[in-house]
């Protein structure tokens, strides 16, 4: 059964992207286990704007895991401890009586800070904007079985398509690779014939796109794939440099 506990909060206190932060500490009781942690962190600032205080600016939106703005740094885990879940997923019956709790933004040099807990994750807009798409003629809807794809290539299309471009891949990576959430959006589209004809040009667009943006390489570290709260694999990341190789042959 559910029980009120006590925490201590650690929370990174920003200004704005070019002012110096710092954490600040905040004891916080008569939390039921039930809450969610952003709810937790509602009833924080309710409390704080109560006593004439600055709230804790954070970015959400649905809290429901589809959106992917709940970018938090928890306890050194981006997202949080739970796997496989977003910040808007976690509860505080992951944590117990008593314990401390930090709470950062994103540590990631193409995710600046803009206040507090919120960070500019334009970059990845970026990203998509630079290729990730088809171009298709508007008009009549086609039949949905008009075009014929095998369930192997439905299904790991599917599953990169899950990707929610939340940016916990660049936040948990030491060199700030953007490349498992790059090579979902291309995968979901170089495994389909309607992303084929432009699949040279989106590879090397994108690519092109992540490393203007400052974003880095892959190390093979695997530790995107271990904090993605979608389950995203890096053999995305092989068919990602499949892609690449193959268009840079054809130039």
């Amino acid at each position: 059964m559910d029980k009120d506990i006590k925490v201590t909060l650690k929370v990174w206190r920003q200004k704005g992207p070019k002012d110096k932060g710092q954490f600040e500490t905040y004891q916080i009781d008569k939390i039921n286990q039930s809450v969610s942690f952003l709810e937790m962190l509602d009833i924080l600032n309710e409390r704080l704007v109560s006593e004439g205080k600055e709230p804790i600016v954070f970015d959400h939106d649905c809290r429901e895991g589809i959106c992917g703005m709940c970018s938090l740094y928890v306890n050194g885990h981006p997202h949080g401890p739970a796997t496989g879940a977003t910040t808007c997923q976690l509860y505080m019956r992951r944590f117990n009586d008593g314990e401390t709790i930090t709470i950062e933004p994103w540590r990631s040099a193409g995710f600046p800070v803009i206040r507090d807990l919120m960070v500019d994750r334009y970059a990845y807009d970026k990203i998509i904007q630079a290729g990730g798409f088809v171009s298709v003629n508007t008009g009549g809807v086609p039949d949905a079985n008009a075009i014929p794809i095998s369930k192997a290539d439905a299904d790991l299309a599917m599953d990169a398509a899950a990707c929610i471009g939340c940016g916990a891949c660049a936040a948990a990576c030491k060199n700030g690779s953007a490349m498992l959430f790059v090579s979902a959006k291309v995968s979901q589209l170089a495994l389909l014939p309607q992303g084929k004809v432009e699949a040279a040009r989106r590879a090397k667009a994108m690519v092109a796109k992540m490393d203007e943006l400052g974003f880095g390489n892959c190390t093979n570290t695997r530790a995107c794939e271990m904090e993605c709260p979608k389950n995203i694999s890096i053999s995305n990341i092989a068919r990602l440099n499949r892609e690449f190789i193959s268009a840079k042959l054809q130039d």
